[in-house]
């Protein structure tokens, strides 16, 4: 075992410039190695498989005990010649070495998850990765285990490093709350070779491959530049941003008043963890999928009105799916009710139809150090400050918490029944419009009580039961439910910003 900045041979190197791209990097290797780059990608692939194979059987040898301090920052390598080892089997690519950063730590992080050894070998090994076509931004590659069970993703020095120096805080959080949005981080690795160093990140995938997403979008709350480029568009499955959110859904996603209290608690409760470790420029990822649209397609396919019965197989790790991420162990009924959830968050839109959402907070592991300052304060000469995704972290927590929840989710509003009126001899206090939709400048009445109609009465003719719509939970008992859904939400107090009580 080293320490963690031994294994970076080329430091200096990756500093002077702002990122290598790992596309950049394959073709390096490609070429020092005289391999073709689709080979050195397999080749990539086939290292990361015998390394991982071997890390986790030898770490089953060692005996189950308490993390200790040391365990973060410890690092094991072993090296994998092509003729093999008496550690190492032979295989037919080129020399490399595989190093684990923090085994015992993540071994935890894995048990926590319900992540038994073998199935993480199985998933991961037992079949070869597939190499996901549409890569970040950043130029990372992402691979995708088989059952897509898991995530790969290869990241840069920096990220790298500064994940290691998150964990014993990552670690703590996991302990007090493992229903998060926060990514789920099960392994982080590096390959060297051919000079070259590659390093990776095993995470929890949030976007199963079994389940077509009719849009997506990558939210931060900004409005700075945040419109998907043409070459983006112009992509089979395109991410698009918060300004072409705000242009396609103009009214937002309608969760049901249960479901939209806990996910906002959620996003507080991690706003706060990321906030403490003055981390920013994270985005949540939202996928969504289409009931109805889907159900269309599938009859105009067949020519038939049959739904597609296929369902993905459900995820080994506990706490992977959206929905466990921010309800846990809460009812999953309610005002919106679907055959099957699939994993997802069930919602409306304004049309009423019914989507599944799959959400996730990603890109985490930017830290506000100087050069994210001085990136800030260049923008903010030349346009808005407070619009711009690069800012403090705590303005960049406030302003992320108030787009999710003011903007890109609301709840959807229900009109008590008659039965219940008479017998509470209360009503529930209406806005100006009739329907009660969340208000926005730019909906007028008219447009607001068609999407409440809409809403009322598919949901009624979806559920067999148009009388018998629940009431709008009062303030005080919808925070006392929100709470009762999660857990540890006693280090954000009661007067969050975006806390329904202040709303």
């Amino acid at each position: 075992a080293s320490t963690f900045p031994c294994c970076f041979k080329l430091g200096a190197l990756f500093s002077l410039t702002p990122f290598i791209p790992i596309s950049s990097l394959l073709l390096h290797m490609s070429n020092s190695l005289s391999l073709p780059l689709q080979t050195t990608s397999s080749a990539l692939k086939g290292a990361i498989q015998l390394g991982i194979t071997h890390t986790v059987g030898s770490l089953s040898t060692k005996p189950e005990r308490d993390v200790l301090m040391q365990d973060f920052y410890v690092v094991e390598s072993i090296f994998f010649p092509s003729e093999g080892s008496n550690l190492t089997p032979a295989h037919h690519y080129n020399d490399f070495r595989f190093k684990t950063y923090a085994p015992v730590a993540f071994r935890y992080f894995r048990e926590l998850f319900g992540i038994r050894p073998d199935d993480y070998l199985y998933s991961l090994c037992n079949e070869p990765l597939i190499e996901l076509s549409n890569s970040g931004a950043s130029g990372s590659l992402f691979y995708v285990s088989s059952d897509d069970e898991f995530i790969i993703k290869t990241v840069q020095h920096k990220e790298a490093e500064f994940l290691q120096k998150l964990l014993p805080g990552y670690y703590m959080n996991l302990n007090q709350n493992p229903r998060t949005l926060l990514p789920k981080f099960y392994g982080l690795y590096c390959v060297q070779a051919g000079g070259k160093n590659i390093r990776i990140v095993v995470m929890n995938n949030l976007l199963p491959r079994s389940v077509k997403m009719h849009l997506k979008y990558d939210l931060k709350g900004s409005t700075y530049k945040r419109r998907a480029s043409q070459k983006e568009r112009e992509k089979v499955f395109p991410t698009y941003k918060d300004l072409d959110f705000m242009q396609d859904i103009p009214d937002g996603l309608f969760l049901d008043s249960d479901m939209y209290n806990a996910l906002c608690k959620t996003l507080q409760r991690d706003c706060l963890v990321l906030q403490s470790f003055k981390i920013m420029d994270y985005s949540l990822l939202v996928a969504i999928h289409n009931i109805d649209l889907a159900q269309r397609e599938h009859a105009m396919a067949d020519g038939t009105s049959q739904t597609d019965t296929r369902r993905p197989a459900a995820q080994k790790a506990l706490y992977s799916t959206a929905m466990e991420s921010i309800q846990g162990e809460a009812r999953r009924g309610g005002t919106i009710e679907t055959d099957d959830q699939m994993g997802g968050i069930p919602a409306r839109n304004a049309k009423g139809e019914r989507l599944l959402l799959y959400i996730g907070i990603i890109d985490v592991l930017q830290s506000y150090r100087f050069v994210k300052k001085l990136e800030h304060s260049w923008k903010a000469l030349v346009h808005d400050g407070d619009t711009v995704s690069v800012h403090r972290p705590s303005f960049y927590a406030e302003r992320f918490q108030r787009f999710m929840c003011n903007t890109a989710f609301k709840k959807i509003p229900l009109k008590p029944s008659p039965s219940k009126k008479s017998r509470s001899g209360t009503t529930v206090p209406r806005r100006s419009c009739q329907g009660g939709v969340p208000s926005q400048s730019h909906m007028s009445c008219e447009t607001k009580a068609q999407v409440t109609t809409e809403v009322d009465v598919e949901q009624g003719s979806h559920l067999g039961r148009p009388d018998l719509l629940p009431r709008t939970l009062p303030v005080d008992e919808a925070n006392s439910d929100s709470i009762a859904t999660t857990l540890s939400t006693s280090s954000l107090g009661s007067g969050g910003l975006n806390s329904p009580a202040n709303r």
